[in-house]
């Protein structure tokens, strides 16, 4: 009888721990790989540290991931793991989902948190990654890593041309006679085979002109604004300079190519050791700013990986507190630098002298990479897409539609015109 009472007795004491949420596990969700599309051998090398040290300062807790999910099926597993009821407690969110989770309520609403928590302070982001996780005014995620679009520079190409690296404070005119002067036949055979300019589109020329294509609640496309219909026009006339010859991947990988818009994360990859062998080894390269237009400034299109919780965890309290962990700790946003190839979106890690001894360390002695300051700038000065819920779809029907006027030599006046009124009325419904 009495070890009848004992074993009662621990088994009571056990469901009360377990309510009190000593014993818990708390499901994560994340992907293999890198989320900018380039190798990354070290893709759990900073999750399991973090894992390790929440799991030692929360006694009985357990952190759980399921490993080997690629980001290519990650949208697909999050979708069936919310059709199922199992989402994770604490989960990445990749840019093109954003918008769907918080739509269907899978994404709690972070506000609340934030403003119980006197240790958090929004500031220290870039206003550019804080507000990727923003929609409607409220929080809904938090900024883990972020990448911002730079410009390629195949310096062996100007060089030959007798032409100087543009400086960081370059305009739309100077991508324009450089493009110029180096597009032509540099063999003698009869056919141009030097370009200026690859994969640089109306977009990213419009957000370097002081313009955003629509507004930040998704009611309303600016299509029409003088600013955007200028940089369709000037991606038109850096088109026409290639006599009607599309410029390709192939063109630029062997060295025939002036400039491309190239993400800092491959800037990272492929500027060190071991890949910096396996592409652009052949010429002398180097990564500037978006050139500026005549209204705007030397801005470009920033990424950023978010992580949000689960609207309907029961473990509220230890989610939010690994979210922190995970997107405010200095030490993990640290180790970004050293096991990924994207950016703190701290302030203060980006800028650190320690950040800049990680990311110099894998460069040969006659390179140098990126300066801090210059990378801080680019973000800190950067555009971050709306997140509304019909943005992906408006700005595949736009890119179409501007592409094709383009190719076509239609009249960009009214082709943008009627444009704007197709969105506007695509984003009413």
């Amino acid at each position: 009888m009495v070890l009848l009472c004992f074993a009662a007795f621990c088994a009571a004491m056990f469901l009360l721990w377990t309510k009190n949420g000593q014993d818990k596990t708390l499901e994560i969700g994340i992907f293999a790989g890198s989320n900018w599309n380039v190798a990354n051998a070290n893709s759990y090398e900073i999750i399991d540290q973090v894992i390790s040290r929440f799991e030692k300062n929360h006694p009985g807790v357990k952190v759980h991931y399921y490993s080997g999910i690629r980001k290519d099926d990650y949208s697909e597993w999050l979708s069936r793991q919310l059709l199922e009821g199992k989402m994770p407690d604490v989960f990445m969110v990749l840019s093109d989902d954003f918008n769907r989770l918080v739509s269907v309520g899978a994404l709690k609403d972070l506000n609340p948190l934030i403003a119980a928590d006197s240790t958090f302070d929004q500031t220290k982001y870039y206003k550019t990654t804080i507000s990727a996780g923003q929609s409607s005014g409220r929080q809904y995620a938090l900024p883990y890593e972020t990448v911002p679009n730079l410009m390629f520079v195949n310096k062996t190409l100007l060089n030959s041309e007798g032409i100087e690296v543009p400086s960081v404070n370059w305009t739309w005119d100077d991508l324009y006679g450089i493009a110029s002067k180096v597009t032509k036949d540099k063999n003698g055979d009869g056919s141009t085979d030097q370009y200026g300019v690859y994969n640089y589109d109306w977009t990213e020329a419009a957000y370097s002109n002081g313009v955003e294509l629509f507004n930040r609640d998704g009611t309303e496309a600016f299509l029409t604004d003088p600013r955007v219909i200028e940089a369709v026009k000037f991606i038109k006339q850096l088109k026409l300079l290639n006599g009607g010859y599309q410029v390709t991947q192939d063109d630029f990988d062997s060295g025939h190519v002036a400039f491309m818009p190239l993400s800092y994360a491959a800037y990272r990859t492929y500027k060190t050791y071991p890949y910096r062998v396996k592409k652009y080894s052949q010429f002398q390269w180097d990564c500037i700013t978006f050139p500026a237009g005549k209204s705007g400034g030397n801005v470009s299109e920033v990424d950023t990986l978010l992580m949000g919780i689960n609207s309907r965890t029961g473990k509220e309290k230890l989610a939010w507190e690994f979210l922190k962990q995970m997107c405010y700790d200095e030490s993990v946003q640290m180790d970004l630098f050293r096991y990924s190839q994207g950016a703190s979106v701290l302030k203060d890690v980006t800028l650190s002298g320690e950040a800049a001894g990680i990311l110099q360390q894998d460069m040969e002695k006659n390179e140098k990479f990126i300066d801090n300051e210059l990378l801080s700038s680019v973000l800190e000065k950067g555009v971050s897409t709306p997140q509304f819920r019909k943005y992906n779809a408006a700005l595949t029907q736009a890119e179409n539609t501007v592409n094709r006027a383009i190719d076509n030599n239609d009249d960009i006046d009214s082709s943008m015109r009627l444009l704007e009124l197709q969105v506007n009325q695509y984003l009413k419904q």
